[in-house]
């Protein structure tokens, strides 16, 4: 499957962004679908799951702020950002796993949080 990510942006704090997933392929809803970041200097971090069943995952830092979701029937999986902060800022990536690996990856979204 191959990954296309968009909605990256600049924005200040306390600003919203919306990032969204393509996915090719017609087996979209067997994947996993994750959203890492990476900021600069940083390692990758996870920041939320969609699994395949619906169920979500968001990591502590973005909890409450960061609203993870899917859309089968469009292959998309969305990241909705809330309140952003200036840690926030970082390339996004989608990505995607049957099993236990992310082995596929979208190429990365910029977000630019100011103050």
């Amino acid at each position: 499957v191959q990954l296309q990510a968009s909605g990256g942006g600049s924005v200040q704090a306390g600003g919203s962004l919306r990032l969204s997933c393509v996915a090719s392929g017609r087996t979209f809803s067997r994947y996993i679908m994750g959203w890492f970041r990476q900021a600069p200097g940083k390692e990758r971090e996870l920041v939320a799951i969609a699994n395949s069943s619906g169920s979500i995952y968001a990591a502590d830092p973005v909890k409450g702020r960061f609203t993870v979701s899917r859309d089968n029937a469009k292959n998309s999986v969305y990241l909705q950002m809330n309140s952003l902060k200036l840690e926030d800022t970082a390339v996004y990536y989608c990505a995607a796993r049957r099993y236990d690996t992310y082995e596929h990856w979208g190429q990365g979204t910029l977000v630019t949080v100011s103050s």
